[in-house]
């Protein structure tokens, strides 16, 4: 075998290896991944499948939250559509009507994101940045009284 031979083998070699670890890592990880959607992607329904684990983000609708004994109800929406949630469970402190709200979980077959847990903002200046950015895309963002609005 010639030096340009080894060469050539030896980086296929290496780029074999390098994209079996790949292989590895996307596989190991394929069920980790939970991805974000906004109520209007939700009711679409072309993104999300029943059972299939995702976030959803936005406003907790004015009105909409129903405390039962162990579950609570209330509605996700990002001012154009809306996602009925059932929680079972202790809500944030900062959890309240009108603010942002990401709730990870599943739709079941009648529609209604059931969650497995709820993340509200932190602070008062808090929103994560990918819920800010749908809520800013669909003219619904209510900026804090120190913001500019944009």
């Amino acid at each position: 075998m010639t030096r340009k031979q080894k060469r050539f083998a030896g980086i296929g070699i290496i780029g074999v290896v390098i994209g079996l670890a790949v292989l590895l890592v996307s596989v190991a990880l394929r069920d980790e991944i939970v991805f974000f959607y906004d109520p209007t992607e939700v009711v679409n329904g072309t993104k999300v499948l029943p059972g299939q684990n995702f976030r959803i983000g936005g406003l907790v609708e004015d009105g909409s939250v129903v405390k039962d004994t162990t579950t609570v109800s209330f509605v996700v929406t990002d001012g154009k559509n809306n996602v009925p949630v059932s929680y079972e469970g202790i809500l944030p402190d900062l959890f309240r009507e009108g603010q942002g709200v990401i709730a990870e979980g599943a739709l079941n077959t009648e529609g209604r994101f059931i969650a497995s847990n709820i993340l509200a903002k932190h602070d008062e200046n808090y929103i994560p940045k990918e819920l800010e950015s749908v809520l800013k895309d669909k003219n619904v963002w209510k900026p804090d009284k120190g913001e500019e609005k944009s």
